[in-house]
């Protein structure tokens, strides 16, 4: 019995949820039903045997430190195909990528990605903990916020294995659990924490090492009233950092000086701030779409605000032209809406998707002057992606042609909440997506489409079940031809094979 029992276990694992449901409808018939309670009675000492063999499985997990295992695989490993598609031809793309001097040198849309030639799939296992926002420092290690039962983290990733090199906790707060943060030109992670203070920690020290020892803080809770929190944070081109919290707040930190000015939008935010490389930054609200300068007095002003029925989906993306892209609802349709950087005016709009099945809480991703924007329609939490079900399908180009937006093109790929991202030495848009399945088995993939056809290349499977879902965290083209996501439970680094 016990051998059947085996079998019948390695066969859910390679062919997932279907086994089970085989095995309840073969109990239902009388004479499989009498067989298996007449050979249920196993030895003590065999059962005793397993016991100890699984106890001592689970104790090796929880003793190993986090990143020396892979992200454990659910049912259904072998019920789809690892890999799809044939090797794409890199097919550069030319289109003004501005470097601001506040930020760490190299932008993720520079870099080439996978081509898709033979590509491997590593993973690293860092327990229940989701891992948002990825920035590569310029001495290649991965900066990685992540949060998880535990609270939130910053951790130091070495490229070549996975494993965290340097781990530091940071304040907890259920009712502010954001990841705000970037790296500054001196590879400084500034960080916005829970309780309302920004932190810039080292990510080396003197010796070239790992540590996230702090480096400066500036406490912003005489500004950020108790209850409300930190949700971005960004460095405009004179090197003052700009700060946005949920409930509206908008403020300068002048790092030199520690001078903090703020201004009160009185309307809820809940995505990053934009910088202008001409001054400014630029805001999305759940009302309207605002440029902040800086008065004469140094205090932050509304340059222009254009209203919006519901603009919280996606924030500001800069395009060539002097304009910037943002998604709105309009009609029961998913907008992507251009205006004007200097005066708020709309350039244009143009509705994607099917009617009452399209939104986004995803980035734009920019091409010269065109965006690419995917369907988050119908993902609440991880749970919408459970089994076999996923949301609804979309990934689309929009090109702004001669004072109109135009769609190139529109595909029916699922990319549940992470949103593409784009590759212009490599001409490729790489989106973390999940294709419904009648077999309850969900496998997701690393999908590369041509950013000028909209064509499908090629798709690898980067893990199976809840854990490997990403929940909106941001997928990263790094260096040497990498793309990095986290998933609920760590990370994944796609690449060719060398």
């Amino acid at each position: 019995m016990v051998w059947l029992v085996a079998a019948l276990v390695l066969l859910w694992l390679a062919l997932g949820p279907l086994v089970l449901l085989a095995v309840a409808v073969a109990l239902c018939v009388p004479r499989i039903r009498w067989w298996v309670q007449d050979r249920t009675h196993v030895e003590r000492r065999t059962v005793a045997r397993i016991a100890a063999g699984v106890a001592v499985v689970c104790g090796l997990v929880l003793v190993l430190p986090d990143g020396w295992l892979p992200v454990p695989p659910a049912p259904g490993v072998l019920a789809g195909p690892s890999y799809v598609g044939r090797p794409a031809q890199a097919s550069p793309v030319t289109a003004d990528v501005p470097q601001n001097p506040f930020r760490v040198t190299g932008t993720p849309a520079a870099r080439p990605g996978p081509l898709g030639l033979q590509p491997e799939v590593d993973t690293s296992w860092f327990g229940l903990q989701r891992c948002g926002r990825l920035a590569v420092a310029s001495t290649g290690l991965l900066v990685a916020t992540c949060t998880g039962r535990g609270g939130p983290e910053l951790r130091l990733v070495d490229p070549s294995d996975l494993r965290p090199a340097a781990t530091r906790e940071l304040p907890d707060d259920e009712t502010c659990a954001g990841d705000a943060s970037y790296l500054d030109q001196a590879d400084r992670a500034v960080v916005a924490t829970a309780d309302r203070e920004v932190l810039a920690v080292r990510t080396t020290t003197g010796e070239g090492g790992p540590d996230l020892a702090t480096d400066a803080t500036w406490d912003l809770k005489p500004y950020v009233p108790f209850g409300d929190c930190l949700v971005s944070l960004a460095p405009d081109w004179s090197g003052v950092i700009w700060w946005a919290s949920r409930e509206g707040l908008v403020g300068t930190l002048a790092p030199d000086t520690d001078d903090v000015r703020v201004l009160d939008l009185g309307e809820e935010v809940g995505r990053d701030l934009v910088e202008d490389p001409d001054g400014g930054v630029y805001v999305v609200t759940d009302e309207s779409v605002q440029r902040i300068g800086v008065g004469p007095d140094g205090t932050p002003t509304t340059v222009w605000r254009t209203p919006t029925e519901h603009a919280g989906g996606s924030a500001a993306t800069l395009l060539d032209g002097g304009t910037l892209a943002v998604t709105d609802e309009a009609d029961g349709r998913l907008q992507v809406v251009v205006l004007q950087r200097g005066t708020g005016e709309q350039v244009c709009h143009r509705p994607v998707f099917d009617k009452g099945a399209g939104a986004t809480s995803s980035d734009l991703a920019a091409l010269g002057s065109s965006v690419v924007v995917t369907n988050n329609d119908g993902y609440s939490s991880p749970r919408s992606t459970l089994l076999g079900f996923t949301t609804s399908p979309g990934i689309a180009r929009v090109d702004v042609t001669d004072g109109a937006c135009v769609e190139r093109w529109s595909t029916d790929w699922v990319s549940p909440s992470s949103g593409a991202v784009v590759s212009l030495p490599s001409g490729l848009a790489y989106a973390w997506t999940k294709r419904p399945t009648v077999t309850g088995v969900s496998a997701w993939y690393l999908t590369a489409l041509d950013v000028d056809t909209g064509r499908w290349r090629w798709s690898v499977r980067t893990g199976t079940g809840l854990l490997a879902g990403s929940d909106g965290s941001e997928v990263t083209v790094g260096p040497e031809g990498t793309v990095w996501v986290g998933t609920l439970a760590g990370l994944v680094r796609v690449r060719d094979r060398s």
